[in-house]
């Protein structure tokens, strides 16, 4: 006999070894094997969900943890993935103010929530709701900092936390599909609100730090003339002295 059983997303996440157990129409329960698929409309769903997840420190720009499979589904992930690492080098030298922005790259849109001194960063398709995406953010950050928040500052190496994957990939499912009654609750919430937060195009805000940084390295380039001028002048000034007391 088949037998078709409707799930919502969450309760579809909640399956254990693929089995449900429901209860016929004579009184008795029946344990059934459960065969996932998607219909086009989800897979559309799903497409316009959480591209990509960075953490990192505020301090330095130090990534502390990502979502490894992040990426997979779009083109040029590595020239998004280096955007956002300039993002992370522009809050850690002072360059952005804002605790939280968008970010609006191409067809995609970062978002990032800064807290405790760690940034938590996300791109998702423009079309996916801004309200879903800081709280998908708020999420990592509650848990980022329960299971890592003693050794935040003292973390030396890169992806010191990479075994946060397992967190992001599970609450990214959570998020994936907007029209659970999970995430509708969410989106009507009305205490959390996110219309004041400042939506900016990717070249303005990184633009400002390859302005700052040019200055920066032209005041090198002529520190270290200046210098190179006094040194030389002054072995000028020891060959003139010398010769006069040679004379």
């Amino acid at each position: 006999m088949l037998c078709y059983v409707t799930l919502d997303y969450e309760a579809e996440l909640s399956l254990e070894n693929s089995k449900i157990s429901v209860e016929s129409s004579k009184g008795n329960w029946i344990t059934l094997s459960v065969e996932r698929f998607r219909t086009e409309e989800l897979y559309a769903c799903e497409s316009k969900m959480v591209k990509l997840t960075m953490i990192a420190r505020v301090t330095d720009g130090l990534p502390l943890a990502e979502g490894l499979d992040d990426g997979r589904d779009i083109q040029d992930a590595d020239f998004y993935k280096q955007q956002a690492k300039s993002l992370f080098k522009n809050l850690s030298m002072g360059q952005i103010e804002a605790s939280r922005m968008s970010v609006e790259t191409g067809p995609y849109i970062f978002h990032y929530n800064i807290e405790g001194r760690v940034c938590y960063l996300t791109m998702c398709d423009r079309s996916y709701p801004k309200k879903l995406a800081f709280q998908y953010l708020e999420d990592l950050k509650n848990e980022f900092e329960r299971v890592n928040g003693s050794q935040i500052e003292t973390a030396a190496r890169p992806y010191a936390f990479i075994k946060f994957d397992t967190f992001i990939q599970k609450t990214k499912k959570l998020y994936q599909d907007t029209r659970t009654q999970r995430n509708i609750t969410k989106l009507n919430d009305e205490l959390y609100e996110v219309h004041q937060i400042m939506t900016r195009n990717v070249q303005e805000v990184l633009g400002v730090g390859e302005k700052l940084d040019q200055v920066s390295q032209m005041s090198s380039r002529l520190t270290s003339e200046s210098r190179i001028y006094a040194d030389k002048a002054r072995d000028l000034n020891r060959q003139v002295s010398v010769m006069e007391s040679l004379r």
